[in-house]
């Protein structure tokens, strides 16, 4: 779920905009609320529509801790999040308190946009130190690590059984995987085993890991798109179209993945945590479905890491509030009103079994599982200025049109000369 290009300094100062539609208001009573009994408004930025109503519960639980804030978030749609966020960010309008994620954060943290977190209210021994190190630039922690998600596999029980087909399950494989797609695929239906969509967090990045590759190096300064392991993670997915058994790179533009596992149109589906509330909500298929883990390649069943962050705008004119709103929407609290609706996987320590619980008709264990072997989504400093040559090469290995070798070769080399520059 983490797209769109930014370029340099000037580009990080047209990220925030998106968010000024994202208001959180407070008004304010003395401390940190404000003098005098002022009103105070905070602004609050998040993308996600699904997640409404829990954020609309923190904002209810925020209140009754300050009784004279009121608390109004308003939602700003992804694609349109980080552009209209560097906008506000240049015309000095950003949000107090915003959502982050790891592919941007270097670039805000680098520019001084973002806050140092103050660690006496929020304590990193609460959150795993992968998702501290996601949110820290040289040596500061400057994100409040609000959930985290892994990927997992999910199916149609009801297209399974017509088939006659075994669910998946753990210690299934690669082969595994290919031949049951191939069972459940019928042409005179309009049906396939799978949906092998071009989607990094969901399906390549851990195919890659799988197959005992990485997309860049720990130090976020070498592309490692040029090696056999990261090819056969690539043709892990373009096989199956070649095959018959996903639908073709066309077919996903003109109707997404997504929709066709919702129509019953795709048996099984690669997706994240976060998507386990609304497909529960969604009338055609929460009694259908249910998740698996990753069929593993070469090297095992890797699932790439992510995880969102509660990050505080270095120009709020609300500084302590803003530490103290940043701090609450982490915290344990918190925490319970995630994980309780379903949502998302909350970051604080052991409030995960709660989500788990929330949803008990899937099995929702192998989200949580699946951080025994997971790996760090990939990021760089300006990870934005390579994510872009990497969706326009792979559209055309994903088309058809160029191969996965000689467009991997090509990506490798581009993806190299941008890291190149971020150091420069």
């Amino acid at each position: 779920m983490l797209r769109s290009a930014l370029t340099r300094r000037g580009a990080a100062a047209v990220a925030l905009a998106a968010t000024a539609a994202l208001a959180l208001s407070a008004c304010s009573g003395t401390g940190s609320e404000g003098e005098d009994g002022e009103t105070v408004t905070l602004e609050y930025g998040y993308w996600d529509q699904t997640q409404d109503d829990t954020m609309e519960k923190l904002a209810e639980a925020f209140t009754a801790e300050h009784p004279n804030v009121t608390v109004k978030p308003v939602i700003a749609p992804y694609k349109e999040y980080f552009t209209k966020l560097q906008t506000s960010v240049s015309g000095g309008s950003a949000p107090d308190v915003f959502w982050m994620n790891g592919p941007n954060f270097q670039l805000y943290a680098s520019n001084g946009m973002l806050a140092p977190i103050d660690e006496t209210l929020v304590d990193p021994a609460d959150y795993s130190q992968g998702l501290i190190d996601l949110y820290s630039y040289e040596g500061e922690l400057y994100g409040a690590p609000k959930d985290f998600d892994t990927i997992a596999l999910w199916y149609n029980k009801e297209l399974f059984d017509a088939a006659g087909v075994a669910y998946p399950e753990a210690g299934w494989t690669w082969d595994d995987l290919k031949a049951t797609a191939a069972k459940l695929t019928d042409p005179a239906k309009g049906q396939y085993g799978i949906a092998a969509a071009q989607a990094g967090q969901e399906n390549y990045y851990n195919s890659i890991a799988q197959a005992g590759g990485e997309v860049i190096d720990a130090d976020g300064t070498e592309s490692g798109y040029g090696t056999p392991e990261a090819l056969a993670g690539i043709e892990l997915w373009t096989d199956l179209i070649a095959a018959g058994s996903s639908p073709t790179a066309q077919q996903m533009t003109d109707t997404s993945a997504q929709d066709l596992f919702f129509s019953g149109k795709v048996a099984m589906f690669q997706n994240g945590s976060w998507a386990a509330g609304a497909y529960a909500e969604n009338p055609d298929i929460a009694d259908k479905v249910d998740v698996a883990p990753l069929a593993a390649g070469p090297e095992g069943n890797q699932s790439v890491i992510h995880g969102l962050a509660n990050v505080v705008n270095a120009k709020s004119e609300h500084p302590e509030l803003a530490q103290e709103f940043a701090a609450f929407l982490s915290g344990e609290e918190a925490a319970d009103i995630m994980a309780e609706s379903g949502a998302v996987i909350p970051a604080f320590n052991g409030k995960q079994q709660a989500w788990v619980d929330a949803l008990p008709q899937y099995d929702l264990q192998v989200y949580i599982d699946a951080l025994e072997t997971a790996v760090p989504y990939p990021v760089s400093k300006n990870t934005a200025a390579w994510t872009s040559i990497e969706s326009e090469i792979l559209s055309q290995v994903w088309a058809g049109t160029v191969s996965p070798k000689d467009g991997l070769q090509q990506l490798a080399e581009q993806m190299q000369a941008a890291l190149d520059a971020e150091s420069e």
